[in-house]
């Protein structure tokens, strides 16, 4: 991989082995945000996966996600327990438009709060659009923009580390469809975890 220089909660899913299959060669833009404070406490060690905002959709959709994340998360040495006390928190848009210019500068931002010890609590996240629209459809023009993000949250709800990522696909192709997408997403999201705080860097 070549780098260039925020509810509802479900109880975690089962990794399936499909992720083992290649995944797209999207440009995917990653930004990620901690303090020294809070990354303590995101250490690679038990975490259970939920489900945020925007997996109104069918349970297939929401598992190829938690699966994607859960992968990535376990390649970080992170253990997916059910049961784990802290937990990743994941959400994700997906928009259509008739081109890419839409997708940069969407106002869709992700920060970790220095207040009060409460991270990102008023950081302005805008997500939860749901699944069930045009992906595959006919209109060559129409490119799908897809943002996922990942909160890690301990037991009082503090967040202690805040991950996201976009990217812009053609919305007919194959790499736009979840069992592609996610894997891809999700890989480049953790890449480097935990990344450097505010910085926004590109993975291809």
């Amino acid at each position: 991989m070549r780098i260039k220089p925020a509810l509802f909660a479900i109880p975690a899913l089962m990794l399936s082995p499909a992720l083992a299959e290649p995944v797209a060669a999207a440009e995917v833009e990653v930004t990620r945000f901690h303090t020294p404070e809070s990354l303590a406490g995101a250490q690679p060690g038990p975490i259970a996966l939920v489900v945020g905002n925007g997996f109104e959709g069918s349970d297939l959709e929401a598992r190829a996600w938690l699966d994607a994340v859960g992968a990535a998360l376990t390649e970080q040495g992170f253990t997916i327990d059910p049961e784990a006390t802290r937990m990743a928190r994941i959400s994700l848009t997906q928009k259509v438009f008739k081109d890419d210019s839409s997708r940069r500068n969407s106002g869709v931002s992700v920060g970790v709060g220095v207040g009060g010890g409460n991270y990102g609590r008023s950081s302005g996240v805008n997500l939860g659009v749901g699944l069930g629209f045009l992906l595959g459809g006919k209109k060559s023009r129409e490119q799908l923009a897809t943002t996922l993000e990942v909160v890690f949250e301990d037991a009082a709800g503090t967040h202690l580390w805040e991950g996201r990522a976009q990217t812009n696909l053609k919305a007919s192709a194959k790499d736009a469809q979840p069992a592609k997408l996610a894997p891809e997403m999700a890989e480049a999201l953790f890449s480097g975890f935990p990344g450097e705080s505010g910085a926004t860097i590109e993975v291809k």
